[in-house]
């Protein structure tokens, strides 16, 4: 059960990563700080992906979490107080804002029942 999880933690990651570069490809290139910061997220949300299939560490999957913390907090930001002058309202671009919060909050989902196993098999382990 852990390599499903482990793989389906590095496509929902990897499905994000792969949203943020169709944006920033599509126009938001153009867009000071944010266009970087989506070929930042899309970037790194794809290494971290690749290397969790490979089935690193622990950590990487800590890494995958805030990966998708961090996209779900700018978009929210964008969208309530704006991020770096930038806003945005509801779930547009359509339908890539809805397909990216899925797929980050399958990763954070994830994560959680990753961890929740872990320390539970831990728990069992010792007694």
């Amino acid at each position: 059960m852990n390599v499903v999880l482990r793989l389906a933690t590095a496509v929902c990651l990897a499905a994000s990563g792969y949203l943020h570069a169709r944006l920033y490809v599509g126009g938001y290139r153009v867009i000071p700080v944010i266009g970087p910061s989506f070929l930042l997220q899309a970037s790194a949300a794809f290494a971290v992906a690749v290397l969790v299939a490979l089935g690193g560490p622990f950590l990487l999957r800590l890494a995958a979490a805030a990966l998708a913390a961090g996209a779900l907090a700018g978009f929210v930001l964008s969208r309530t107080t704006g991020l770096f002058g930038f806003s945005e309202r509801g779930f547009q671009p359509a339908p890539e804002a809805l397909l990216s919060v899925l797929t980050e909050a399958a990763v954070l989902v994830l994560v959680a029942v990753t961890l929740y196993r872990t320390r539970r098999s831990t728990r069992t382990a010792r007694a």
